[in-house]
């Protein structure tokens, strides 16, 4: 009996996967799952993400067990390892899902070239050469790509039930025994877990999802990118639950939260399709007159940033929270991106490469695309002297300091009042809480609005030196 190969990337789920369904209805159920582990990949097997990536295959593995099946995992070049087994086995096709990455593109046409691949779906709900201006150019503004995006139809296809039954795969196929792993203790990377936490989401806190995001203090967001990152919910199941959602909801004031939690799920898109039409992106800024920023060299900044020590309580703890859990609110991320950036002057592929190591979901098109926009540089319309205030982001987002005192405890018994200011209290109450600056918790590493002028000058600076190369050219 001949086999269909169910290549597995990014995509570790059994419900609501096309590339599975397809390999296994158009072969009576003869699939082989299979996990190819990528040397090229390699440096990101030290990463949180790739903790949570062995986990989740772990699982998966169990659930495919269940169902009369194994997950078959291999190591080396994919055209190398799909090569022998379409030599060693009688296969009749390769199925996977789409992903518009560089590497991705390149890797899948060579594999094209002389192995029967047949990519299905993808990790956008839209390809990205499906969303372009009227001359055919891409976006490279979110507000009128999310526009476009919207006004092109939705063809959801109903939801594709799991196998409940698969046929066994012959043990004379070898597999190489799963890496082990530590625990995640936040994040239990499994299908089941991605589904509850969808549902939870949708049906406990949506409705309020547009007021209250942004907060830091309040468990007010789905918690889904690392189940997002990995394909264990799919694009297109988080999209039909929105539609679901508003169905049900004639009052457009109740939609609001749903609408505006799509808009998030259009913002990986669009970074899909940035990273997509501009590759290069991943090796320098978008814009090229911020190229030549004379960044600063500052090792001890950059690790006391890494380490939340910078003497700013909510950046502290934001890379706390991230430095333990292997995730960080949004609104954290724009934060402290813009303090290592724009308080720092330390170049923003530090910290782009500082998160991909720790974020669970550390996905190149979404961080690459992230940090490009706090710091100025990329594809969006943001400007670049818009520098967040570290203080006045506290104070908006956590006005009490609740997400402050849960990552940084040095600051537990600091009033209100300071506790986004604490080099402001009084020394002697300091002695008496202590929490005296500069010994028990950090001074500033910066004073903010002098940080801010620095910044500025510097991109300016490349601004002008730019436009004279561009003048003499």
């Amino acid at each position: 009996m001949a086999f269909n190969i169910w290549w597995i990337r990014r995509d570790l789920r059994l419900y609501d996967n096309p590339a599975l369904m397809t390999a296994f209805k158009a072969n009576e159920g003869y699939v082989i799952p299979l996990f190819i582990l990528d040397p090229s990949l390699q440096i990101s097997w030290e990463s949180r993400r790739f903790v949570f990536l062995i986990k989740a295959l772990h699982h998966l593995n169990a659930d495919l067990r269940s169902r009369g099946s194994r997950l078959i995992m291999r190591q080396g070049n994919p055209l190398s390892v799909l090569t022998r087994l379409v030599h060693d086995l009688p296969i009749n096709a390769i199925f996977a899902e789409a992903d518009y990455s560089p590497y991705a593109i390149k890797r899948d046409n060579e594999i094209k070239k002389t192995l029967p691949l047949q990519t299905v779906g993808g990790v956008s709900l839209r390809d990205p050469d499906l969303v372009l201006k009227a001359d055919g150019q891409p976006y490279t503004v979110f507000t009128p790509y999310s526009r476009a995006w919207r006004s092109l139809p939705l063809e959801l296809a109903a939801p594709v039930a799991a196998p409940v039954q698969m046929r066994s795969v012959p043990q004379e196929i070898d597999s190489l025994d799963l890496p082990n792993a530590f625990e995640l203790p936040y994040y239990l990377p499994t299908e089941s877990e991605g589904q509850m936490r969808l549902e939870s989401f949708i049906n406990t806190k949506i409705e309020n999802y547009a007021l209250r995001r942004d907060r830091m203090d309040l468990e007010a967001t789905s918690n889904l990118s690392p189940y997002l990152r990995f394909g264990l919910v799919s694009a297109q199941q988080a999209v039909r639950a929105v539609i679901s959602y508003c169905a049900g909801l004639p009052d457009e004031d109740r939609q609001a939260g749903a609408y505006s939690w799509l808009n998030e799920l259009i913002w990986r898109e669009f970074y899909n399709a940035i990273l997509f039409h501009f590759p290069t992106v991943l090796k320098e800024a978008f814009r090229p007159g911020l190229r030549q920023i004379n960044w600063r060299v500052d090792t001890a900044g950059l690790q006391a940033w890494q380490s939340g020590q910078t003497g700013y309580p909510v950046v502290d703890a934001a890379m706390r929270q991230l430095q333990e859990t292997g995730w960080m609110h949004n609104r954290a991320r724009m934060i402290t991106a813009s303090f290592l950036v724009k308080d720092l002057l330390i170049n923003w592929q530090e910290g782009e490469h500082w998160f991909m190591r720790q974020l669970l979901d550390g996905d190149p098109a979404a961080n690459n695309g992230g940090w490009q926009w706090t710091a100025g540089v990329g594809t969006d319309a943001a400007p670049y002297f818009r520098v967040f205030n570290p203080v006045l982001q506290g104070q908006k987002f956590d006005p009490v300091g609740v997400y402050v005192r849960r990552w940084v405890p040095e600051l537990a018994a600091v009033p209100d009042k300071y506790i986004h200011q604490p080099w402001l209290m009084p020394v002697l109450l300091q002695r008496d809480l202590h929490c005296r600056i500069g010994v028990d918790y950090p001074d500033r590493l910066v004073e903010h609005d002098r940080a801010r002028e620095r910044t500025l000058a510097a991109y300016q600076e490349s601004l002008r030196a730019s436009d004279t190369q561009h003048k003499i050219v």
